[in-house]
Order: structure tokens, then C-alpha cells, then sequence
């Protein structure tokens, strides 16, 4: 009998602790929500479908009420006549809460951003080598700083020189004003706007799903596209233009803005996504660099702040897709250019003929690569067809660019066999 005795206590024992325990936990404090629970991935009791996020989007993306002048949206910089970018041959666009504000840097087109990774600095393509890094590489943005089209399509709505609104709780006092509120209600529950930021970020969803419309923005329907399919023939001008571009010695363009089907067989997007420094000559025609103090450096800032202390990385920009480049505007992260024929020549001429490109400085010398402090000049690319001495014979000639200029306009969207171009 007082054998049994210790069992007997260390049942109670257990028995008494598990009452205490289960006591205390009814008056414990409820569990905290997950932080996913208001995520904007989060499906609600009826989650909308991908057609109604779109159909939402595109109203959003011509709304112009959603800027704080009241003046623009997002088709004002990324027109969908000229390709999703800029309509116009403005260096910068104007924002901003007046309308009047400039940018700081040219505006890129939102087509063909679908496989763009996010940004890292040392960026493994999936080509069949592993083993080479290509540096830093992706992001969305000039400098990368976004990593994915949602974080992309929100900066516009709060950067001071666009769309101007500053805080999330702003936008979403706009959308409850406006006239796709009922529409927010009805997909994302009666108190949405209760919860403003969760607004925003449904808002921003929406754009990002819009944005992602095949038709719209990454038709592949341009005459190399048909090429690549058997479909059509380039031209013996356009077939000289693709192997100046694609040589090593000559336009080496490929290196960068690959034209080949990848291995996997997806079509090209003219792009690796890596960074860059080219020395694209400083544009007086941006406002902020009447300031002799100001440089844009790309990776290194002013927009971006996580690599400020790089000097490595400082004059980097990411390589842009080249697909329907004859129908743009304006060229480079500055806007300095506003003829392709002119790009280029400058890639030919840049090191063989510098004079021609960049002024002279204050002390009557050459100041080459002046939108880039002296201390950060080593940064700029000295692959051909860059790398010539002054003096020198360019990499490729007229005659050449010509046969660029061909190819170049085969990337234009909206081919029609039987039409030139």
C-alpha cells in the first residue's frame, strides 16, 4: 500500500498542474493575428478573380485622380500608344503636387519586365554555367531598388515628383472618393477603407495583376518575333544590322540585351537585367543637375540608400530592354539623347572621339564622363565597342549603324507580314 503512495502523488500532481494550466489558459490573451492575415495576397471569404484585379488595375492606371495635382496616372508617363512609356520627348516627366515638378530620370517602358528577377548582387543565370556570377543584376527601376512589379507600381503614387500622394493613408482617402470605390467595397469587403493601408496595398495588387496582361505588355508580336517563329524573313539590311549587333569586335550589344532565345526557349527581352555604368554625358536639360553637386549614381543613390557606401557600384544603372527602342524618345537613366542613330554613334565614338560627346571643364580640359565624379570613373564599361583609343578608328561605322537602325526596328510590337518593319 505505501508502495502505491508516490504514484498516487505524482498522479495528483499532474492532474492538479494540467487544471492549473488549462485555468490559466482561459484567461490567457488571445493569440496574435499573423502578420499575413491583412496581406494583400490574403484571400477573403470571396477573393476576386484575376479578371476583376485586372479590370480594376486598368482603371486605376488611367485614373488621374489618384495624383495629388489631379493631373496625371500612370498612363501619363507609360502610355500604352507609345509602348507603356513615355509619350513624349521630355528628358524627365513632370509630377509632383502641382503638375510642374521634373523627375530626375527618364522614364522606362513597362513592357517585357515580366522576368525580370529581383535584384541581387551576385546573380547566377540559369544558362547551364552556375559557376559565373554576373554581378549585380535585376530589381525593377533604374537602380533596382524595387524587387517586384508590386513594389514597383506602388512608388509612383508616393514619390514626391510623380503622382505626389506621400502616405499610403492619402491614396486610400483618394480611392474612398473616387469612382472605383463601390468596386473596392464589392471585391474586398464593406470596411476596406477602414483599414487604409490594406486599401493601398489591394490598389497596388490590382495595378501589379493589370500589369501583367500578356497582350498588353508582353505581346511578342514584333517581325523578329515572327523571325524566331519561322514566320518571316529578315531583311538582307536588318540580317547585316542583327550580326553587327550581335559581334563581339563590333556592337558586342548582345552581350547585354541578349537576342537569342534562352535555354529554356523563352523569347528575349533584349536585357540581362545587370548593371551598368556607360557614362552617358550629364543632361542640362534635367533640373536637378543645375545643381553642380548633384550627381544620380544609380546604385549608389541619391533614390536608392542601401549601397550608398559602394563606390563600386556608384555611376551603375540596369541595362534596359531594347523592344520597341525605335520608338522611343528619350534614351539612357538622363534622358540625353533623343535620336537612336545618336546612342549609336555615341557607343562608337565615345572613347575614340570624346570630344564630340562631353564639354570642356572649367579648366578648359576634356571633361569625359562628366556626369560621374572623377573618383568613380573607373566604374565606367571599357568593353567593346567602348575601349578605343582617342584617335582611333570606332569599333563600327555609318554604313553599319544603317543596318542597326534596320534590325532595331524589327523589335517594334505590332508587326503585320506584308508591311515594312
Amino acid at each position: 500500500m505505501h508502495a502505491s503512495t508516490p504514484w498516487l502523488l505524482t498522479l495528483s500532481l499532474i492532474v492538479g498542474g494540467a487544471l492549473a494550466v488549462s485555468a490559466a489558459a482561459s484567461h490567457a490573451t488571445p493569440a496574435a493575428k499573423p502578420a499575413y492575415a491583412d496581406a494583400s495576397y490574403t484571400p477573403g471569404a470571396h477573393p476576386p478573380s484575376a479578371k476583376q484585379l485586372e479590370a480594376l488595375g486598368k482603371q486605376l492606371f488611367f485614373d488621374r485622380g489618384l495624383s495629388a495635382s489631379g493631373r496625371m496616372s500612370c498612363a501619363s508617363c507609360h502610355s500604352p500608344d507609345h509602348a507603356y512609356g513615355p509619350p513624349n520627348g521630355l528628358a524627365a516627366q513632370l509630377g509632383g503636387m502641382d503638375g510642374k515638378q521634373p523627375g530626375t530620370r527618364a522614364v522606362p517602358s513597362l513592357r517585357y519586365l515580366q522576368n525580370v528577377p529581383a535584384f541581387s548582387e551576385h546573380f547566377h543565370d540559369n544558362d547551364g554555367n552556375d559557376s559565373e556570377d554576373a554581378g549585380p543584376t535585376g530589381g525593377f527601376t533604374w537602380d533596382g531598388r524595387a524587387d517586384s512589379t508590386h513594389s514597383q507600381a506602388a512608388l509612383p503614387l508616393l514619390a514626391a515628383n510623380e503622382m505626389a500622394n506621400g502616405t499610403a493613408e492619402n491614396v486610400a482617402r483618394k480611392l474612398q472618393a473616387s469612382p472605383v470605390a463601390a468596386t473596392f467595397r464589392q471585391l474586398f469587403g464593406k470596411d476596406v477603407f477602414q483599414r487604409p493601408k490594406q486599401a493601398f496595398d489591394k490598389a497596388v495588387l490590382a495595378l501589379e495583376v493589370f500589369q501583367q496582361n500578356p497582350a498588353e505588355f508582353y505581346p511578342y508580336s514584333s517581325k523578329y518575333d515572327a523571325y524566331l517563329r519561322g514566320q518571316a524573313q529578315l531583311s538582307a539590311a536588318e540580317m547585316r544590322g542583327l550580326r553587327v549587333f550581335n559581334d563581339p569586335a563590333k556592337g558586342n550589344c548582345a552581350s547585354c540585351h541578349l537576342s537569342q532565345r534562352s535555354e529554356s526557349g523563352a523569347f528575349p527581352s533584349f536585357s540581362d537585367f545587370g548593371h551598368i555604368a556607360v557614362g552617358a554625358p550629364r543632361n542640362p536639360d534635367i533640373a536637378a543637375n543645375r545643381d553642380g553637386h548633384y550627381y544620380d549614381l544609380g546604385l549608389c543613390g541619391p533614390a536608392r540608400t542601401d549601397f550608398r557606401n559602394r563606390a563600386d557600384y556608384c555611376g551603375l544603372f540596369r541595362t534596359p530592354g531594347l523592344r520597341n527602342v525605335a520608338t522611343r524618345k528619350v534614351f539612357f537613366h538622363n534622358g540625353v539623347f533623343h535620336d537612336l542613330r545618336q546612342v549609336l554613334r555615341f557607343y562608337a565614338e565615345r572613347d575614340v572621339k570624346p570630344e564630340k560627346w562631353y564639354p570642356a571643364g572649367q579648366n578648359g580640359k576634356l571633361a569625359k564622363f562628366d556626369d560621374l565624379p572623377a573618383r568613380y570613373q573607373g566604374n565606367v564599361n571599357m568593353e567593346a565597342p567602348f575601349g578605343g583609343k582617342k584617335g582611333g578608328k570606332p569599333a563600327y561605322g555609318e554604313r553599319d549603324i544603317d543596318d542597326m537602325l534596320a534590325f532595331l526596328k524589327t523589335l517594334n510590337d505590332g508587326y503585320q507580314p506584308g508591311k515594312r518593319g
